[in-house]
């Protein structure tokens, strides 16, 4: 009898594990995601090495494996932190902020971003790191002819206009490659130039690493954004 009741409290253990686990996927999948900030094109709103929790379920979550995406609560509006599929590709997250949903005409005079010709609000955090002003002939960066976004589309920017590839240069996002709307950092980790960089190559490095960090973690994290809403 003891040996059939150890063998059931496996098997329960092992069942219970499974459904987590399954649920912990359709969770991550479906409905709330982390993601983690590679680059400076959302600075200050959003720095490197920032760690994200995004919400999908709010654009309309999209089912694991079979594809069927539920009704969304609402599409992006101006002001929302997106997270999508870059339309390239359609494979490499990219985070921006939306500027513009359909039927909305973009345009950019000297830097200046109007939207149906009234002057979007920079971002609290955002920036502007270089100076000088881009004619169009050079680029679309501080002088974007007029467009109107088109149905089923947005405009997505980054918060460091002067350092964001976004749809000034390879267009508009389409709403079905929309992932969800970032919500909160959950942990941030500055970079260090000086971190030893781990080569599988080379197992050495794996404890230099390791051993590095653990060092320098109350440095590293960056303590102040960790719960920071994303606005």
């Amino acid at each position: 009898m003891a040996k059939k009741s150890t063998t059931g409290g496996i098997f329960e253990y092992a069942k219970s594990l499974i459904i987590a686990l399954i649920l912990a996927f359709v969770i991550k999948t479906s409905i709330v995601e982390a993601y983690k900030i590679p680059s400076s094109s959302m600075e200050d709103t959003l720095l490197v090495g920032d760690f994200l929790l995004a919400n999908k379920f709010i654009y309309g979550a999209r089912l694991p494996f079979i594809g069927y995406r539920f009704p969304a609560i609402r599409n992006p509006r101006q002001g929302d932190v997106v997270i999508f599929k870059w339309p390239v590709d359609q494979k490499t997250n990219y985070i921006k902020r939306c500027v513009a949903i359909e039927g909305q005409t973009v345009e950019i005079v000297d830097k200046v971003l109007y939207v149906d010709k009234k002057p979007f609000p920079n971002p609290d955090h955002s920036k502007f790191a270089d100076p000088q002003i881009h004619p169009a002939e050079i680029d679309r960066r501080d002088n974007f002819a007029p467009y109107k976004v088109p149905p089923g589309y947005i405009f997505c920017m980054g918060d460091n206009r002067d350092n964001s590839y976004d749809s000034r240069f390879w267009g508009p996002v389409a709403l079905e490659l929309v992932q969800g709307e970032a919500m909160m950092v959950h942990w941030s980790w500055s970079p260090d130039t000086a971190a030893p960089i781990v080569n599988l190559a080379d197992l050495t490095t794996i404890p230099q690493s390791v051993i590095y960090n653990i060092q320098h973690f109350i440095q590293r994290v960056r303590w102040n954004r960790l719960g920071q809403i994303v606005r």
